[in-house]
């Protein structure tokens, strides 16, 4: 039996609604593919260890409010989340594209005065 889209989408609807954590989101979706075929095209080769990497500063304190790490295999699923989350200035298409092209390093750094935040965005 293969893993159906309306199955993940169900798991990352729960994520959203915080109804289980990411950690708990991504041990199911290994789960429901181990032994099967994946319906996504995954990375091509060599990039099976490149992450991507977004941190939240606060400019205030310096004090770092949020440092996610994602696998390669779930950056097109995190943009699709964080996409609701993301300031306004942060372009998603354009992340997207520097991550297909193969850029490593920061490729986006913003700070957002209103909130008094600094995010970064690095492919590693």
């Amino acid at each position: 039996m293969r893993t159906t889209s309306e199955e993940r989408l169900k798991i990352l609807q729960m994520l959203e609604e915080g109804k289980i954590t990411a950690e708990e989101a991504a041990s199911l979706l290994r789960a429901m593919g181990r032994g099967q075929h994946a319906t996504f095209e995954g990375p091509r080769l060599g990039e099976e260890s490149r992450r991507l990497r977004i941190q939240v500063t606060d400019l205030g304190t310096g004090r770092r409010k949020v440092n996610i790490n994602l696998p390669w295999k779930l950056v097109s699923v995190g943009a699709k989340i964080g996409a609701r989350f993301a300031p306004e200035e942060v372009d998603l298409e354009e992340v997207m594209e520097a991550i297909r092209a193969g850029t490593v390093g920061k490729i986006m750094d913003i700070e957002d005065m209103e909130d008094n935040e600094r995010v970064e965005i690095f492919i590693e």
